[in-house]
């Protein structure tokens, strides 16, 4: 069975999470649920006590197979399509440099005019 399909081998729902962790995540015996005995690490990225899990991926049960979620602000919205931005290559390299020498410029409101 491949990662995009589940159990009955539709294609399953998929979800975009964005994580901004910087390193890894260390759990010790402080973490553990004392009910429970265990530790469950949010994988849906729902969870308002992320990284722990604190069941939201409940909300997901209903998600349509083949389709592509991303939640805002718990309100699910159907990604329609992801694009990635070009590599610039050298010759833009210069233009986007004159472009930001130019929004400096407007930003210190000088109309494009520098002293010095």
């Amino acid at each position: 069975m491949s990662d995009d399909a589940s159990d009955d081998g539709a294609a399953a729902p998929r979800r975009e999470v964005t994580h901004e962790a910087t390193g890894p995540l260390k759990l010790d015996e402080d973490d553990l649920d004392p009910e429970k005995g265990d530790v469950a690490v949010c994988l849906c990225g729902l969870s308002d006590d992320y990284p722990f899990c604190d069941g939201s991926h409940r909300t997901t049960a209903d998600e349509e197979p083949g389709r592509r979620y991303k939640y805002v602000d718990g309100e699910r919205r159907e990604v329609a399509e992801i694009r990635y931005r070009e590599e610039p290559d050298d010759e833009n390299d210069e233009n986007d440099e004159d472009d930001e020498n130019d929004e400096d410029r407007r930003s210190h409101g000088d109309g494009g005019r520098r002293e010095g």
